[in-house]
């Protein structure tokens, strides 16, 4: 399927392309630490503020830290919070909103009821709220995201049960005597899961943007740990240094439209009234 959309939709390859050079590039750094120009933690006051150049490519910071050492570590937290923050919002959030759509009833009523008071606030000033109450770190802050986040796969799912449990393979199932655990885990489930998929592709490059507004506030990962929201954090009190916050910027920049074009070519494939003009 993919290589399908990648041949008819050039956004959709631009994306994975992106995407996939990104993830590289943060599995890479785990795996061969050394293969970055410098340490990222190597401060250097001798070089303090030194603009882009062939010894340090994206220039270096207020302590002579190499900028693109730091871009490249940071990949990786920014796309692992990401990647964490989407997987437990998405399957905390599938699993409550298909118990409420099978069940139905009043008690579809109470957890919609619950899952709109959390929509209630605005999920920045939440996310916020939660993260500083809890002390800054990455576990507090991925704990705040997930918190803000399920509800709108709740929702999605929800819709997505409720329409589908009313196909005939669902009374076909029923009518061999499944047990309503099998029919909602086997039959349902399944075939409600695009969307969400299209969702969270989507709610990838957002989470991503808003981890890193969260580190830009201090609430992210605690320095020195490389984060591109930190970063820019770092370019905003020097921004006479345009390089120190422009190449973290420019990274979840990247990230962000790479996964909005794949969810965007996803979500018109999956579309059987877009999907000719894919």
């Amino acid at each position: 399927m993919l290589l399908r959309i990648m041949k008819n939709n050039l956004l959709f390859s631009i994306g994975i392309i992106v995407c996939a050079l990104w993830i590289l590039i943060a599995i890479v750094t785990v795996l061969v630490p050394s293969i970055t120009p410098y340490s990222y933690l190597a401060q250097d006051l001798a070089n303090r503020f030194q603009a882009p150049s062939s010894a340090h490519w994206f220039g270096t910071d207020s302590i002579g830290r190499d900028v693109f050492s730091r871009a490249l570590v940071g990949s990786r937290i920014s796309l692992i919070a990401g990647l964490i923050t989407i997987a437990l919002a998405s399957l905390m959030g599938m699993i409550y909103g298909g118990i409420a759509g099978y069940i139905g009833g009043l008690t579809d009523e109470i957890m919609m009821r619950v899952s709109e008071m959390v929509m209630a606030f605005p999920g920045i000033i939440l996310a916020m709220t939660i993260a500083a109450a809890l002390g800054p770190s990455l576990h507090n802050t991925l704990l705040a995201m997930v918190i803000i986040w399920w509800p709108n796969y709740a929702r999605v799912m929800r819709s997505m049960v409720i329409a589908n449990k009313e196909n005939e393979y669902v009374e076909a199932a029923k009518s061999l005597g499944a047990s309503h655990f099998r029919i909602f885990f086997n039959e349902i489930m399944p075939n409600s899961l695009g969307p969400v998929l299209v969702l969270a592709t989507l709610d990838f490059g957002n989470a991503i943007l808003l981890f890193s507004g969260l580190s830009f506030l201090g609430l992210g990962s605690p320095p020195p740990t490389p984060e591109w929201g930190a970063m820019v954090a770092d370019g905003v009190l020097n921004f006479n240094y345009w390089w120190i916050g422009t190449f973290p910027g420019l990274a979840i920049l990247t990230m962000s439209v790479g996964t909005n074009f794949i969810g965007d070519s996803l979500r018109d494939f999956l579309d059987p009234r877009l999907r000719k003009e894919i």
